[in-house]
């Protein structure tokens, strides 16, 4: 890092105040893959207990992912893999009481943060775990899920997702909009990241409390299908919701992408050799390990100065109140120079600083925004 983006006393200050709150990381999936203990520092994430504390990160949604290639988009092997996830999750706080304190609401977050505490909590990507289930919305909820998004790069057949052909027509059928509607009258927060453009504007329209984008950047500063549109940005915001940023130079830098997949072409066998052998997510896991050390030899990072360019897009569009971060670490195989985990938080706050922003903005940025919308959320729930 250069001088003038090294962290001073005064950003560090501001960054320690703040209850920091990042809304999504793929780390669950070391811990029941591999059974790796975050409560203590370790080498094969991005985040860890003593990384958070050293970034000033007081509070992580741990997203509950299923992977469609080897669990299927429905399904009891769907439903078993994401309930698995939530227990490593819930079993943070009951093994290491100390460390960890499982939360579900605002509340909860900042009591946590009084008891110098981490507090963790449960996001659902994708919907495939419900099994076209409307009960089982419930279920989630009542075991600690607090947002989900209703696709990943899969679409469902009741809402469209961003990553396929089908979602490119597909929005919400009348179960999608009867799941969104469970989702308000429980409480539990309504995720637009990774939905299809049709499936996000019938979410929006049918939902009656904040909608939020748990890891989304914006499409006019590179124009990805998973990034949002100006007036995608703009309704979430007529919601009330956040947009919180996501750490993905594929989603950050226009022309990444496309470096990235030559390179993959490039590094094919060795990922194949790495995941000869091996099934589902350790698979999965093995071919990720090469293409992160890969990417990171053979393509020029992308600046973390670029996490604050869509910061500053997102505000101008709309205010401070509606932007947060959702780094999506151990979800990525390549990370930003200087965000390569979550130790390195502070750099961030130390640029917003830098930019012009106050004290109380990066504070709302860091996390005071998403516990607003979290309390608002609670606030109207029918229960």
């Amino acid at each position: 890092m250069t001088a003038d983006t090294t962290p001073n006393e005064e950003a560090l200050s501001v960054h320690r105040r703040a209850v920091a709150v990042d809304m999504h990381a793929d780390t669950v999936q070391f811990v029941i893959d591999e059974g790796t203990d975050i409560s203590r520092r370790v080498g094969t994430t991005h985040l860890d207990a003593q990384r958070m504390r050293e970034g000033g990160l007081d509070a992580q949604f741990f997203s509950v992912w299923v992977e469609p290639e080897f669990y299927g988009t429905g399904g009891e092997r769907a439903v078993a893999r994401a309930d698995a996830q939530v227990e490593a999750v819930r079993a943070l706080a009951e093994r290491h009481p100390e460390v960890w304190s499982f939360a579900t609401t605002a509340a909860d977050i900042r009591r946590a943060h009084g008891e110098g505490k981490l507090a963790a909590l449960l996001g659902l990507e994708g919907g495939y775990a419900i099994d076209e289930k409307l009960e089982r919305v419930g279920h989630y909820f009542q075991r600690g899920v607090r947002y989900m998004t209703p696709a990943w790069t899969h679409s469902l057949s009741w809402a469209g997702s961003s990553g396929d052909a089908a979602g490119a027509t597909r929005g919400l059928d009348d179960f999608g909009r009867a799941v969104i509607r469970e989702m308000n009258r429980l409480g539990m927060l309504v995720d637009v990241s990774h939905v299809s453009d049709k499936t996000f504007w019938d979410m929006v329209e049918t939902s009656t409390s904040p909608v939020v984008a748990t890891h989304s950047n914006c499409r006019r500063l590179c124009d990805v299908p998973r990034n949002l549109t100006d007036d995608m940005i703009r309704a979430i915001a007529g919601t009330g919701g956040v947009v919180c940023v996501v750490f993905y130079p594929g989603f950050l830098d226009p022309g990444w992408r496309a470096r990235k997949n030559a390179v993959e072409a490039e590094i094919q066998p060795l990922i194949e050799e790495a995941e000869r052998g091996r099934e589902g997510s350790l698979k999965r896991i093995a071919g990720d390990r090469v293409r992160e050390r890969e990417f990171a030899a053979r393509l020029a990072p992308v600046p973390f100065t670029r996490v604050a360019d869509h910061i500053d897009h997102i505000v101008g569009l709309t205010s401070v109140e509606h932007v947060g971060c959702g780094s999506d670490f151990d979800g990525i195989t390549a990370t930003p120079a200087g965000l390569s985990s979550v130790a390195e938080l502070p750099n961030l706050t130390a640029e917003l600083l830098k930019r012009g922003y106050t004290a109380e903005d990066v504070t709302k940025i860091l996390g005071g925004n998403v516990l607003r919308v979290m309390q608002e959320t609670e606030g109207r729930a029918a229960r």
